[in-house]
């Protein structure tokens, strides 16, 4: 079996004259939740976008499993949340799960896991369009969870959930990681950091830093990511 789920290289994106991603280049394993942190605006969504396929490449290669991204082979592989939640507001939890997992070609069995994967079970009668803003990203995570993908595409899944919520995400993250997927979940909340088995930092389309959230700290000679992430920035080791 591959080692690598996500293997870039050179990745250059262009839009409106500015480059978003300069130069990027990583692997991304299997049986790993890596994280990808960093202010709003710095890259972080097209990053996300070039992974799954949408986004068009200036330059340079973004492969998964083999496959160029995008490729129809990967579609039932690959579980992707937006930003925006990505489900039908007319539309029940349940209606549309059953439906995503119908196009996805997916047991409807697996409509109440995913449901009770992300504790919607309370709610899986409710209309979307009705939902808290957490509740309608929960919904979209549960779509991505259909079909047990091989990697997971998070763009910033936890923005707006309250605590307790945030942590048992991420405790699905890992047992989804455990099963032997790639978890790869965006964030610009520094304290998130340390949820994660691997960690890549990123500024203005560059990675300025990446290694475990442990060996971030002890380069930069600082107790927390945050402080890590400044350290980067402002001495030597800013990159941008």
């Amino acid at each position: 079996m591959m080692k690598n789920a996500v293997e870039v290289a050179d990745l250059v994106v262009r839009r409106g004259g500015r480059e978003v991603l300069r130069s990027i280049g990583f692997t991304i394993e299997r049986g790993s939740v890596t994280g990808l942190l960093g202010p709003s605006g710095c890259g972080k969504s097209t990053l996300m976008r070039s992974l799954v396929g949408v986004q068009q490449l200036t330059s340079g290669t973004v492969k998964a499993f083999g496959e160029e991204a995008g490729a129809k082979a990967l579609r039932s592989r690959i579980g992707y949340v937006t930003q925006a939640a990505s489900v039908y507001d007319d539309l029940t939890v349940t209606e549309n799960l059953n439906f995503f997992a119908k196009v996805l070609g997916v047991n409807k069995g697996e409509v109440a896991e995913a449901i009770d994967a992300v504790d919607l079970r309370s709610h899986a009668d409710v209309v979307v369009g009705q939902l808290s803003g957490g509740q309608r990203s929960r919904a979209s995570l549960a779509v991505a969870l259909l079909g047990d993908p091989d990697l997971l595409v998070l763009d910033e899944p936890t923005v707006g959930l309250d605590p307790v919520l945030r942590r048992d995400l991420w405790e699905l993250f890992h047992r989804i990681a455990a099963r032997g997927a790639a978890v790869f979940v965006s964030s610009h909340v520094m304290d998130e950091a340390d949820r994660c088995d691997r960690l890549m930092l990123m500024r203005d389309g560059v990675i300025i830093a990446d290694d475990t959230p442990l060996r971030i700290c002890e380069k930069t000679r600082t107790d927390d990511i945050e402080s890590a992430f400044l350290a980067l920035v402002e001495g030597a080791g800013d990159q941008s």
